[in-house]
């Protein structure tokens, strides 16, 4: 008998016995159930699985999580057998459609009659999503008269396949002018606008790194192109403070809408009608030594003396080999047993801290620039798609409380990390076909770590919560929904995937009360500015110091699906044990089992309600 309740599409595989434990393969995961505890850990979550001791398995996680010993085989040739079989089911896929994303996508529309509906209430986005570039051109006030264009030069992905299809650049740079410049950027991601200041006009693009290599080649169009941006910003200034005071980021909220000062915007029609532009900084990422290194490969950076009224500026970001060396050491540390006595020496040695700490230093300076200084940033590394879109998106957050909120949050992600082509399939190590296995590395991850730095020094200004991106870490590995699946937004059209698979949104939805902030208070304009030294940053306790030893029965934060019929209806059932806790109590899980009723008043009125809404917790 299958000792779990198996998911909508899941199929087992292998089902046998060890001494204390049964054990079983699905198509989606592995299940060990013990008299009293049970363990549960999607197949894709899982990046390796050895034979220790003869008789037992020792299992390494892709969100740093290192299960040890999950069981005991009675012989070795039992042991190896199983992990045989583990070894062959943790294996990248041959086809896309062996992702267990499309299975249950395929059982959620063989339910319902109505397949369409079925699709759009279960599995699909919202608006705010779907419609989310035309959406945000007006909500940031973009000027498409005059001043900015939408080009249509990458339809069907014919100019860059890591590229979305509309791209937003000043109204007079051509489309042959935009040929010419891809020509020149690697990947032929050439420089794009992807977020304006509304009260300053200022914006932020992105692009890879010119191709300059040894040769020191120049490319006229390119050096148009990103001395345009800055004069496009002169054009379209933004909405002026009443009595001619900068805006300086620290509204309150207070202010007056900005429809008030519509009238102050100035239509203008030529960069001649506009004063002096401001001066645009160029972000690379790297290193100025890695930088002048990627010469030699055919890369490089911009230079100053052809870039006129351009500063470049060099952060020094550790490239993907660096990060995936650090996040092994980390992972190494955490899962320590028992806890090491030079815990705070073996952390430090990971270095882990000091990249969030200079990432953070990099978006901060991107946040000042625009606000502060009001000056347009253009923002590249190598290729674009890494250290690119970590610095844009957390600069995003820094300066505009709209992607502090649930429904913001999802358009930042789909905008910066998926439109733009982060190598979701080569990072997370589930892309098949995969000739370089030094590809994989935990580029979001370490991203989301940032967004929790930010959440933990300003924890009234998300509107979601911590466990919000407890699920969107796991998620991004489990291979349940298929939002993170694929290599680039040409490769996710090509396989159909976003009609094929659910949506993570779905679950991560604003509606969704277990992933609410209780302790955020919307309105606030506020430009974050937070303290990025090492020494006031945390380790994320709830991704990479989970519980060692199995969760009782009942606590299984892995096996949290309800049936289709529910997933409409807020959770119920057991508690999420990654939601903060607010109150002294050691086990806030059995604090909520209706066993256990609370017997100490809560200064938090909802804590009772809110722990019967999380006692199922979607996956």
């Amino acid at each position: 008998q299958v000792p779990f309740t198996v998911l909508q599409g899941e199929g087992v595989e292998y089902l046998g016995h060890a001494n204390d434990a049964v054990i079983a393969i699905s198509n989606y995961r592995l299940h060990i159930k013990f008299k009293d505890s049970v363990i549960n850990v999607p197949l894709r979550m899982m990046e390796s699985v050895e034979c220790r001791d003869m008789f037992q398995l020792h299992i390494v996680c892709k969100d740093s999580k290192v299960i040890r010993y999950p069981c005991h085989f009675s012989t070795f040739k039992q042991c190896q057998e199983w992990l045989k079989r583990l070894t062959r089911a943790i294996a990248r896929p041959a086809k896309p459609e062996d992702l267990f994303a499309f299975a249950y996508h395929a059982w959620c529309l063989g339910v319902c009659v109505d397949e369409e509906d079925q699709h759009a209430h279960l599995c699909r986005p919202g608006d705010h999503v779907r419609y989310r570039f035309e959406m945000e051109l007006v909500r940031m006030g973009f000027d498409l008269q005059n001043v900015w264009r939408v080009s249509d030069i990458n339809n069907n992905y014919k100019l860059c396949s890591s590229y979305p299809q509309k791209l937003l650049v000043p109204v007079w740079i051509t489309d042959k002018e935009l040929e010419n410049v891809a020509s020149f950027r690697s990947w032929k991601r050439i420089p794009v606008v992807v977020y304006r200041h509304v009260r300053n006009g200022a914006v932020i693009a992105r692009c890879s790194q010119p191709e300059i290599s040894w040769w020191g080649w120049r490319n006229a169009d390119d050096e148009y192109l990103v001395t345009s941006i800055a004069k496009a910003c002169a054009l379209n200034p933004g909405v002026k403070v009443p009595g001619g005071v900068p805006h300086n980021g620290s509204s309150d909220g207070s202010e007056a809408c900005d429809a008030d000062f519509d009238s102050s915007l100035t239509a203008c029609s030529g960069v001649e009608n506009t004063g002096t532009p401001q001066k645009l900084l160029i972000l690379d990422a790297r290193s100025y030594t890695a930088a002048v290194a990627n010469r030699a490969k055919g890369g490089g950076c911009e230079c100053e003396e052809y870039y006129p009224n351009c500063e470049v500026v060099f952060m020094g970001m550790a490239n993907i080999h660096s990060i995936r060396n650090s996040f092994q050491y980390l992972r190494a540390v955490c899962s320590q047993v028992p806890d090491p006595s030079n815990w705070l020496s073996a952390l430090e040695s990971t270095k882990w801290l000091q990249h969030l700490s200079v990432m953070l230093k990099a978006a901060v300076l991107v946040s000042s620039a625009v606000d502060r200084e009001g000056r347009p940033v253009l923002v590249h590394c190598s290729d674009g798609w890494d250290r690119t879109p970590q610095i844009v998106a957390l600069a995003k957050i820094l300066l505009d409380p709209y992607y502090r909120t649930m429904e913001g949050f999802q358009v930042l992600v789909e905008s910066d990390w998926l439109d733009f082509g982060h190598k979701f399939g080569d990072r997370c190590g589930h892309q098949e076909k995969v000739e370089d296995q030094n590809e994989q590395c935990p580029v979001f991850l370490q991203w989301l770590d940032a967004v929790h730095q930010l959440l933990k020094q300003f924890p009234c200004l998300f509107e979601f919560n911590e466990a919000f991106l407890v699920k969107l870490v796991q998620h991004t590995y489990s291979c349940l929904y298929g939002t993170f699946l694929g290599n680039s937004p040409c490769e996710r059209e090509m396989h159909n995937i976003y009609k094929r698979t659910c949506s993570v949104w779905s679950l991560l939805r604003a509606g969704n009360k277990n992933f609410h902030n209780l302790l955020y208070m919307p309105g606030s304009e506020q430009v974050l500015h937070p303290v990025c030294h090492v020494r006031a940053l945390h380790v994320w306790t709830a991704v990479y110091l989970p519980a060692s030893s199995p969760h009782p029965l009942g606590q299984d934060d892995t096996d949290i699906y309800p049936p289709p019929g529910s997933q409409s209806q807020e959770f119920s059932g057991r508690c999420l044990d990654r939601l903060p806790k607010t109150r002294s109590m050691d086990d806030l899980l059995s604090a909520c089992d209706s066993s256990s009723p609370l017997t100490r008043t809560s200064s938090d009125p909802n804590l009772n309600n809110h722990c019967q809404e999380v006692r199922v917790g979607l996956e």
